[in-house]
């Protein structure tokens, strides 16, 4: 399993998107911020509620120079048919990547082997392809794509300001930490 500070390895999966089914490798997000959402099925009720969030907040996330991937061990098919069939998934705008063999959530750590399933798992990645948050929880809890921005903007200010760090629920536009010193001005 890929752990913070390490680089990710490539993978090349198929996807859905755009009503189109392609090939989408990792390494082709390479320069950019790249947020990977696992989640565990297709046509599910939990599931949808993330997918859309994430699809809400989409044009934050690449307003921020970052690319958003949701990944199922479900079939492109299977992705297209729930597109198809559902209203709120036709908002996403993103690319659904398809991981039947589990392979990509193998290397992340969320599959269920008895299962055949994904854990709910969110991964930042730097756009020098290195992991510098992950969370991933029991598929009973949803999550929040604000506070998967949250992070990500997070990941990218101190990328940004060496030496700096971000205080518990740190937002864009308020202070940080200088380790040893006081808080930072407002930014």
């Amino acid at each position: 399993m890929v752990k913070i500070g390490q680089q990710i390895s490539d993978f090349e999966l198929e996807a859905f998107h755009n009503n189109e089914i392609k090939k989408v490798k990792l390494s082709n997000f390479k320069g950019k911020w790249l947020v990977l959402a696992f989640y565990p099925a297709d046509f599910t009720f939990i599931c949808p509620t993330e997918l859309v969030e994430l699809a809400d907040l989409y044009d934050e996330f690449k307003k921020a120079g970052a690319e958003v991937l949701s990944v199922s061990t479900d079939t492109v098919f299977v992705h297209k048919a729930w597109h198809d069939n559902s209203p709120s998934i036709k908002k996403i705008k993103y690319p659904m990547l398809a991981d039947p063999a589990g392979k990509l959530c193998k290397e992340f750590g969320t599959y269920i082997e008895e299962e055949g399933l994904s854990l709910r798992g969110s991964f930042i990645i730097d756009p020098d392809g290195i992991l510098k948050a992950y969370e991933i929880h029991d598929n009973s809890i949803g999550r929040s794509a604000e506070e998967i921005l949250r992070k990500l903007h997070a990941a990218i200010y101190v990328r940004e300001h060496k030496g700096e760090v971000c205080p518990a629920s740190w937002k864009p536009g308020k202070q940080t930490l200088k380790p040893g010193l006081d808080l930072v001005g407002k930014i």
